[in-house]
């Protein structure tokens, strides 16, 4: 059974080199954070395509990991932001990165207006906690970021995505001064603190599929 999954996606045309899927592979080989889960979790970057839903992150969901830890870029945000609900809404507006669009306004017809995190608030605690100014949003957006993370939150484990904004460049030190800490490497120490958070409710609390599992065998017993 897997354990925590954490998430990224790869390129697409505005931004062809994606610093999530940087961020998502830098928080999976990081020793600090495999010592504090104890073991190492599992890393996934998606393709900028809906198609990737099916043939990407429906294949690691269905190993019923622990808990989901998902990040994306916002490119015009200032900070970064804990995404509080997802929303079963499509734009058709924007192409994904092989020029598809959602074929219908929801993405789920069958399922609830919008899916929420009970985890999202501790998690924005957690990165306060250790230095970060994170936001709290209720729009994560009407592209990929948002339905990757309906999905996500689905599966009824802890669930919580991020989204940064685009790194700045980092400037040379100006002379007899330091140089401030790239935002990548601030980010990834604050995400494993939020990734720690999430592990632990995550072992605390059976998925709601664990849950349906349970009932199911108590009832055919």
């Amino acid at each position: 059974m897997s354990r925590l999954l954490i998430t990224g996606f790869g390129p697409f045309p505005t931004v062809p080199d994606n610093p999530s899927a940087r961020l998502a592979r830098r928080l999976a080989a990081s020793p600090h954070l495999r010592r504090i889960l104890g073991t190492t979790p599992d890393c996934l970057v998606l393709d900028t395509r809906y198609g990737a839903l099916e043939t990407q992150l429906a294949p690691a969901l269905a190993r019923r990991p622990k808990a989901i830890l998902m990040l994306g870029v916002a490119a015009r945000r200032s900070r970064v932001c804990v995404e509080t609900r997802a929303v079963n809404r499509v734009s058709r507006l924007f192409p994904d990165a092989s020029g598809s669009v959602g074929r219908t306004l929801a993405f789920d017809p069958d399922g609830p207006a919008q899916r929420r995190s009970p985890a999202a608030a501790q998690v924005q605690v957690a990165l306060r906690r250790v230095g970060l100014a994170a936001a709290v949003s209720r729009d994560a957006g009407r592209y990929l970021c948002n339905a990757s993370y309906y999905r996500g939150l689905e599966q009824g484990c802890p669930a919580v995505f991020l989204h940064i904004p685009m790194p700045p460049r980092t400037r040379r030190p100006k002379a007899g001064g330091g140089r401030r800490r790239p935002a990548l490497d601030r980010w990834a120490a604050a995400f494993a603190e939020a990734a720690r958070v999430l592990a632990l409710r995550g072992r605390a609390r059976p998925s709601a599929l664990d849950q349906a599992h349970s009932r199911w065998a108590s009832f055919a017993s």
